[in-house]
């Protein structure tokens, strides 16, 4: 199984970062109000970058990071992203 720390863009253009063990499912809750109380109300919200790790704690760490990351750099972290199609592998092979 899969671990995953993911950035969302909110339609009020702010972001709002997380973790899950599938993916696309948390995404889906988040749009149906059934996610974070932070994206209930700022719905819809857009997967814009995510990372795949081997282990929860991992996963967890890293949103840990992120979190503390400014927007500025969490805009750069997406941009890179997108240059790398959106995903990064972390302790998988």
């Amino acid at each position: 199984m899969s671990n995953y720390m993911y950035l969302l863009e909110c339609a009020d253009g702010s972001l709002y970062c997380g973790w899950t063990n599938h993916l696309s499912e948390r995404v889906e809750a988040h749009n149906a109000g059934r996610g974070a109380k932070y994206t209930r109300g700022r719905r819809p919200v857009t997967l814009v970058y995510y990372e795949e790790f081997a282990t929860r704690q991992e996963a967890m760490q890293r949103e840990a990071a992120i979190k503390r990351l400014t927007r500025q750099e969490k805009k750069k972290l997406i941009e890179s992203g997108r240059e790398t199609g959106l995903c990064l592998s972390r302790g998988k092979e």
